[in-house]
This record gives C-alpha cells, structure tokens and sequence, in this order.
C-alpha cells in the first residue's frame, strides 16, 4: 500500500510539473482579474453556491439523511480534499463516506448513496454537449473539434439512458457486477463470504435509492441539472466580466470539454489540465486568448480555489458536532 501511495504521489508530481505553464499562464492574469467589475464577481460566487446547493439535495434525498449538517459539511469537506489529495475524487469519496457513517448515516445506505449521486452528476456532464447538436446541425459556424464533442455528447446519452434503465429495473447486471467485485476483493483479503453477499446489499440499496428518487423524480432531475446549470452560468459571466461574447452553445461544449478533463485522476482535481484545456477550447469557441485566461481565472478562483478554505471549516465543524466517541443514531426516510 506505501509503494502503491509513493507511485500515485510520484505520477501527481509529475503531472503537476507538465501542466505548470499552464498554471503559470493563468495566474498571470491576476492583475486583470482585480480588475473585473466586482458585482459580476460576486455572481460567480453565487453561482457556485448554487452548485453546491443542489449537490446538497441530491444527497439528503439519496442518503435520506435528515441532518442537513451532516449533509452539508462532508460535501464541502470532501470537495476540498479533491482539491488537494493524489487521487482525487476517489480520496474525497473515502473521506465523505467515512464522515457520513460518523454522522450516523449507515455504511451501506452512505456507500449506495454516494455511488448513486457521483453516477447522476457525472453521467449527466458527459451528455450535456448533446445540448448543443442543434446549433451544430443548423450550420451555426461552431469549431469542427467542437461539433465532434456535441455528437459524442449524444452518443453519450443514449448510452448512459440504456445503462441506467438496466441497473435500475434489472437484477442482472448490477448482481453481476456485485458477483464480480466481491470476488475480486475476497482474493485480495484472503477471505471468503456467501457469494451473493454483496450483490444483495446493492439490489437492496438500489430499490430503496430507486424508490426515493423516483417518488419525486422531478426534484432530482432538476437538482442534477442545476448543478451543472449553476457551474456553466459561473463561466458565462466569467466570460460577460472580460467582455467576450461568444455563442453559448459553443461555451457549453468548451465547459464539458473542461469537466471531463477535470475527472482526470492525475492530479487533484484537475489542476492544470482544466486551465490548459478550458483555456484552449475557449480559443476555439471564438475568446481572445488574453481574455480566455482572464476569464478562465475568475472561474477557477470561484469553483477551485474557494472551496478549500470553506472545506477546512466544514471539517472542523462536522468534528465538533459529530465526536468520534458519540455516534448518531442512524437516519430515518428523510422528510
């Protein structure tokens, strides 16, 4: 396990040294950014908030979970830690599971929980450029680099629609996947358990995850659309606060473009592959260059660097309010 942590850190140095410039040229544009008009500033702000809001809503719903508390300050925390661990999401996902199960919520229902939302959320980004195949389709001048992602934004969809329909009505797949994984991890810890214990405690997580969602499907969905609503409008009025005014379509697809490299695992967070990345297909969707990292700054200040100080507080405060030595008692159906 040491040697496994040394090589993540080694590959996250050497990531982070790659993408430096990148970094590097973004920062630059701090003076610029002082600059912005403040009001506009303090919407990306805002829009950011609303991110999080409606991550927020997502897990009490699937965790059903009524201590918002313990909802709220494991999300910002484990956000944080994103930020600054080697492995990101899958480091944060360990720190929020075991905050949660701290908080009272049970380990099952935390695991199942989480899976369900990370599925949602980052589902829903590899779909949103199907959005956008109008404009392509209508000749509205987008990049051809642009139009390809649109259409495999489309491609996306009809996949993850199939893939969800399947694990969520049909026993089969996600029993098998239990099968499989439990196999794997008996080997590894040399040990051994009923062979379909695992793949029943997903079925069971999955039908109670399937039936709160689904009793108010509608307030899921727009949850998951409005967080990735909210995080797109922050970059628009990054963009309105430089003074570019590119089409919206072609911004959308910059802004997937940009999300999926933020899942990239080689440094946390994204960094430096999102400045590189969002920076350049901004230059495509028509943004200045000097513009595009100016407003690619602002951005990132709100949705990257911002979180980590708030995800500091929120970790102290969830210590506090939920001690190791007194544990909650476990959450009912949330209200």
């Amino acid at each position: 396990m040491t040697l496994r942590r040394i090589a993540l850190l080694a590959l996250t140095c050497v990531s982070l040294y790659l993408v430096g410039p990148a970094v590097l040229d973004v920062f630059s544009s701090w003076p610029e950014v002082r600059g912005l008009d403040p009001f506009l500033m303090q919407l990306i702000v805002i829009a950011q908030g609303g991110v999080f809001a409606c991550q927020w809503v997502l897990l009490h719903m699937a965790l059903r979970e009524r201590r918002w508390l313990n909802v709220v300050t494991s999300q910002l925390a484990a956000t944080a830690a994103s930020r600054v661990l080697p492995g990101g999401g899958a480091a944060a996902n360990a720190l929020q599971y075991a905050m949660l199960v701290r908080g009272g919520v049970p380990s099952a229902t935390a695991a199942s929980g989480l899976t369900a939302v990370s599925l949602m959320i980052t589902g829903t980004v590899f779909a949103l450029p199907a959005l956008a195949l109008p404009a392509v389709i209508g000749g509205t001048g987008i990049d051809r680099d642009l139009a390809r992602a649109a259409w495999a934004g489309a491609a996306a969809l009809v996949l993850l629609v199939a893939a969800g329909a399947l694990l969520l009505f049909k026993d089969g797949p996600l029993r098998t996947s239990g099968r499989l994984v439990q196999r794997a991890v008996d080997r590894l810890k040399r040990r051994e358990r009923p062979p379909d214990e695992l793949a029943e405690r997903l079925l069971l997580e999955r039908d109670v995850i399937r039936d709160v969602l689904t009793s108010d499907w509608l307030k899921a969905v727009l949850a998951t659309a409005g967080r990735w609503a909210f995080d797109y409008c922050s970059l628009l009025l990054a963009l309105l606060a430089v003074g570019a005014r590119p089409a919206p379509t072609a911004v959308l697809l910059a802004f997937c473009v940009a999300q999926a490299l933020a899942l990239i695992p080689l440094t946390p967070g994204g960094l430096g592959f999102v400045e590189a990345g969002l920076t350049g297909t901004l230059a495509l969707a028509g943004v200045a260059a000097g513009d595009a990292l100016v407003a690619v700054l602002a951005y990132r200040l709100a949705a990257y660097w911002l979180p980590l100080p708030v995800g500091a507080v929120a970790y102290v405060v969830h210590g506090r309010s939920f001690p190791k030595s007194v544990r909650a008692a476990p959450a009912g159906p949330a209200a």
